[in-house]
């Protein structure tokens, strides 16, 4: 019964354009819980057993929140069902990671690591060779570019048909990117694969989000880039998202106008609801410090005449 009310929660979720996959995992391993002692409604006592058996504070908070944004769904249509007080388990958020920005060298140090994954010539050294060096290139979300089709490169570009939000884009690309693409799709031919995902693993599909994200964090600690103790922080596949959008300021004309117009158009490149988001990306390099130097001493130069 629970079982069939998420499914119809989650389903109403997705047609507003959410995801909610994370959210339908949780929701189903809780009620898996409270079904094996024969619950038929929501009960607040069971709630708090099950959140409090979560590996982490984090994850105990996260979890308790979206069964409690559930109670809430069902206790509109059946007052039975019982809503958990909010804040139960803390009102804080997760703190954002301190980005990487990985340098030119690094980046080259990273493809190469990967070209160097066993078994050795395979389609699958390959395939993180090629990926690794699209999501430096376009910036892209790596869930973005492991739903890539054969058919979506076109003349004009990658067509993004899976976006943030279900929003699809025209991400214009560069002959050195549009060149290497082509190289791996001769490559991927050779695999006889029969799918049409531009990315395959050995299994002929795109490999998952997860699978990537190990992968990276296994050759940058191979190269000394993340310390080798599992759960401490370092350069994460999302990083080179932020060194694209970095490094493409750095290229920008340094003067105000050029400056807003790159903004908005980086914005709408890298499928960015609100500019807002956009100046998450952008982190203090040594190049943009000196250009705001030289920026503020021209200024004050000028107002001192």
């Amino acid at each position: 019964m629970l079982k069939q009310d998420i499914d119809r929660y989650v389903t109403i979720h997705r047609r507003f354009g959410l995801n909610y996959k994370e959210t339908s995992r949780t929701l189903n391993l809780f009620v898996h819980y409270a079904e094996g002692f024969g619950d038929e409604r929501l009960r607040v006592s069971r709630i708090r057993d099950w959140c409090s058996r979560a590996s982490s504070p984090v994850r105990a908070r996260s979890a308790y929140d979206a069964v409690r944004r559930f109670c809430v769904f069902m206790n509109a249509e059946d007052d039975r069902h019982e809503v958990p007080p909010a804040g139960a388990f803390g009102r804080g958020k997760q703190a954002r990671p301190t980005p990487h920005i990985f340098g030119p060298s690094q980046i080259a140090a990273i493809l190469e690591a990967a070209r160097q994954l066993p078994p050795r010539g395979a389609i699958v050294s390959q395939t993180y060779v090629c990926l690794f060096g699209l999501l430096t290139a376009t910036g892209m979300r790596v869930s973005e570019a492991l739903a890539l089709q054969l058919d979506d490169i076109t003349d004009d570009g990658l067509i993004v048909r899976h976006g943030k939000g279900g929003k699809s884009r025209l991400l214009p690309i560069q002959p050195s990117t549009r060149q290497a693409l082509a190289n791996y799709i001769t490559a991927r031919q050779n695999a006889l694969c029969k799918t049409n995902d531009l990315f395959i693993s050995r299994r002929g599909r795109a490999p998952t989000k997860l699978r990537a994200h190990v992968v990276f964090v296994e050759i940058v600690r191979k190269l000394g880039l993340r310390p080798h103790t599992v759960g401490t922080p370092g350069p994460r596949l999302h990083d080179l998202r932020h060194t694209f959008a970095v490094r493409s300021l750095e290229c920008c004309p340094h003067d105000r106008t050029a400056v807003a117009n790159h903004i908005a158009a980086l914005s709408t490149y890298l499928g960015h609801a609100s500019v807002a988001h956009t100046y998450w990306y952008l982190e203090a390099t040594p190049v943009l410090m000196r250009s705001i130097s030289m920026a503020s001493e021209t200024t004050f130069m000028e107002a001192a005449q």
